[in-house]
């Protein structure tokens, strides 16, 4: 059986839009993941603020890593995200996901984004389809 570590690197290596927002992977293990990335210029709005998708990307890359890293290929089913404070160009901002459920067929999990200086800014919730299909 593959490893959470393992299974990330195979999603990440082939996951183009997680590499291009520049995401770096801090910790990975079963039912949980952090990630964190720099905001850049053509991640903004016309607000000069990042763009709502960005943040929400983020932190569906978290729950897609921390819920296949069980080893069983997972798909989110559900997601929404309350964004608290406004981001800006050269933000770094840190995903956490983590578990609060699994049953056989779903997981529910909490993604917290966090910036630079700890503060809140945004927090997402998603739950994944648990197939049949093992990595």
């Amino acid at each position: 059986m593959k490893t959470a570590q393992q299974i990330v690197d195979l999603m990440y290596n082939n996951d183009a839009f997680s590499k291009w927002l520049g995401i770096e992977r801090l910790e990975e293990k079963p039912g949980y993941c952090r990630l964190k990335m720099q905001l850049r210029k053509e991640m903004t709005n016309g607000f000069a603020i990042a763009h709502g998708g960005i943040t929400y990307s983020l932190a569906d890359s978290a729950l897609a890593f921390a819920s296949n890293g069980y080893g069983v290929q997972s798909v989110s089913i559900e997601t929404s995200i309350s964004h608290i404070k406004p981001l800006r160009a050269g933000d770094v901002i840190t995903a956490e996901a983590r578990e609060l459920s699994q049953t056989n067929k779903t997981g529910i999990y909490e993604v917290r984004i966090t910036n630079q200086d700890q503060e809140l800014v945004a927090l997402f919730k998603g739950t994944v389809y648990r197939t049949s299909k093992e990595w």
